[in-house]
């Protein structure tokens, strides 16, 4: 299983879900999640979307074959989603929008914010290019991120101020636009073959 390891897989893979997960772009819902309701529980908030993230990397496969979608075709669908995301952080507009958490609880923090559907997409669409065993450790890598984002959160804001987290949010918008495009040229292929 080690002789699996690819640091290359693990980067790539690890900058992929680091553009998705966005918590650096999310830092300004976290802190207005923490004026709302006081304290936010970053441990449980983390180990929760982590828990949540591995087993989906696990069971979304076998959930597709159930209901008759192979990986591929999960693969472009997630390029779209992708792709729209990364539109949503390059222009600065909203195409979606989700109810606002009423608590900072694990809901709001691990599912959706963290592990959510563009995520969730993302990790199974990943399992088409990249090995399990490098998916997880860039998911590891990820969930400690977000567990110092989340810690740091209120720092981190008066560090870099609402410009330098537009900056970061649209370098990464690119590079995430980038990943789609690629992903979906990757796997639109096998579907007519």
């Amino acid at each position: 299983m080690l002789d699996l390891l690819n640091f290359k897989e693990i980067f790539t893979a690890g900058m992929i879900l680091f553009a998705v997960i966005d918590i650096i772009g999310s830092i300004p819902i976290i802190i207005e999640l923490r004026r709302k309701v006081g304290h936010i529980q970053s441990e449980k908030a983390s180990v929760v979307a982590g828990i949540l993230m591995i087993l989906f990397l696990f069971v979304g496969k076998e959930i597709l074959n159930l209901i008759g979608i192979d990986v591929n075709s999960f693969a472009v669908a997630g390029a779209f989603i992708l792709f729209f995301l990364a539109l949503e952080m390059i222009l600065g507009i909203t195409l979606y929008k989700d109810d606002e958490p009423e608590t900072a609880s694990v809901v709001p923090l691990a599912f959706p914010l963290i592990a959510g559907a563009g995520t969730m997409t993302t990790l199974v669409s990943l399992q088409a290019e990249y090995e399990t065993i490098n998916i997880i450790a860039a998911i590891l890598i990820n969930i400690i991120f977000v567990y110092t984002v989340l810690k740091a959160s209120a720092r981190i804001e008066r560090f870099l101020g609402s410009q330098g987290i537009n900056v970061i949010r649209k370098v990464f918008g690119v590079i995430l636009l980038a990943i789609a495009v690629k992903l979906f040229a990757t796997n639109i292929q096998s579907l007519f073959v």
